[in-house]
């Protein structure tokens, strides 16, 4: 069963949910052949009850010790820019998109994607044309991410957020 799992980490982004949720979005997802719509809403004030859609098994829950089941399972992931998001998602050889929240006030985060999708590895957007990134999406040029550098990813986010 071909799958997305969405992840907000231990924030509240709950424009991401409200969006990935939405009429227009569930139609691209069933469109685009997937069948399971798996959300992890972290602390959000939306109602976590599934959305109504008879194309796609929903599963929805706020937190779990690990997420790295829910990973492995999915097809494609769509995150928010967390960097432990980010990261865990690469390193299982996900194809990532990765949505951008401009509700931050010092979006370190926005640079993250940005750099990320400027090395091949995700596609990036924000709430307002995740609906269009899902449909235009070409996840066969997403290059893998290098394996087993934490110390390389860890450079990589002290030159974003400016510490070097």
């Amino acid at each position: 069963m071909k799958s997305v799992f969405v992840t907000v980490g231990t924030t509240s982004f709950d424009d991401l949910i409200a969006t990935i949720c939405s009429p227009a979005a569930l139609q691209v997802l069933q469109s685009r052949g997937y069948e399971k719509l798996v959300l992890q809403v972290g602390r959000g004030e939306l109602d976590p009850a599934p959305p109504s859609s008879p194309a796609l098994e929903v599963e929805v829950f706020r937190y779990k010790d690990s997420l790295a089941e829910d990973m492995r399972r999915a097809d494609l992931v769509i995150s928010h820019a967390g960097a432990g998001s980010c990261l865990e998602t690469l390193e299982q050889g996900k194809p990532l998109v990765v949505v951008t929240n401009e509700k931050l006030m010092d979006n370190h985060q926005l640079e993250l994607a940005k750099r990320l999708h400027r090395g091949g590895h995700v596609l990036y957007c924000n709430c307002s044309t995740l609906v269009e990134t899902l449909q235009s999406m070409d996840l066969s040029t997403l290059k893998p991410f290098p394996p087993g550098h934490p110390e390389k990813f860890a450079l990589f986010l002290d030159q974003v957020v400016g510490f070097q």
